[in-house]
């Protein structure tokens, strides 16, 4: 559980919990969760607030009530996008940001930055060590996103991050170790936009098809950019979480 939600109110605790299990997988869809007395002795929390906390993913659209059985993952062809829950717990179990999606890397290697991303790299860079990757849903076979990562020559250049394969653990995991510097901030563009003619064929979209086009900037503490990075989803399959707490400076 990460700092942000360890102020928050229990159920809403109980909720995010949920919330990322289903997210990532570990609560399928069309599963029964686990009882209402039993999640109230696993979060040690008395039986109104696990009801509150079941109400709110009821509310977003993520459970679904059976009388006299039970609460389940709603079936669904959406899947929930709320990635920056995941830098943290990539940290801890080293693994993929999405591993419950199967990853194919289908280019890798040096070239010229684009031109809807050079705004985000320092003035004067050319050139980038790019992946591109395609990742689809591991029981269907579905495509559900098109990626690529941009990466400064100065970390990535004559490293295996050049080979068109999937790396052992989450990308940023790696970049941080070659570049001996931390992923301190975050900044994302989302644009709702109709497929391009490619974006249709890879991701076996019907003509017309909207997508969600998601550009991510992240840099070190020290302002320097580690990688942007670009997703592409599926508009009508796809529901964004955004959740962060509010200062009052």
């Amino acid at each position: 559980m990460d700092n942000t939600s360890a102020f928050a109110p229990k159920y809403r605790r109980i909720a995010d919990a949920l919330r990322r299990e289903i997210g990532d997988g570990v609560l399928g869809p069309g599963q029964r969760i686990p009882t209402e007395p039993e999640l109230a002795e696993r979060f040690n929390v008395s039986l109104p607030t696990v009801r509150q906390a079941l109400s709110v993913l009821r509310s977003e659209g993520l459970l679904e009530s059976r009388h006299g059985i039970g609460s389940f993952v709603k079936e669904t062809n959406r899947l929930q996008r709320s990635g920056w829950r995941h830098y943290g717990r990539a940290r801890v179990d080293q693994k993929l940001l999405t591993p419950h999606l199967r990853h194919e890397i289908v280019a890798a290697g040096v070239e010229p930055v684009p031109s809807h991303v050079a705004d985000l790299f320092p003035e004067g860079t050319t050139h980038v060590v790019t992946r591109r990757r395609h990742l689809f849903d591991k029981a269907t076979g579905r495509p559900e996103e098109i990626g690529a990562s941009y990466i400064p020559m100065e970390f990535a250049a004559g490293t295996y991050l050049e080979e068109p394969s999937v790396v052992p653990k989450a990308l940023f995991l790696c970049i941080e170790e070659l570049s001996g510097k931390q992923y301190a901030r975050a900044q994302d563009r989302l644009i709702a936009r109709l497929a391009t003619a490619d974006e249709l064929t890879v991701l076996e979209l019907a003509p017309g098809s909207p997508v969600v086009h998601v550009v991510h900037c992240v840099t070190a503490e020290d302002g320097t950019v580690l990688e942007v990075a670009e997703n592409v989803w599926p508009a009508e399959r796809t529901v964004i979480v955004n959740e962060y707490p509010i200062t009052t400076a």
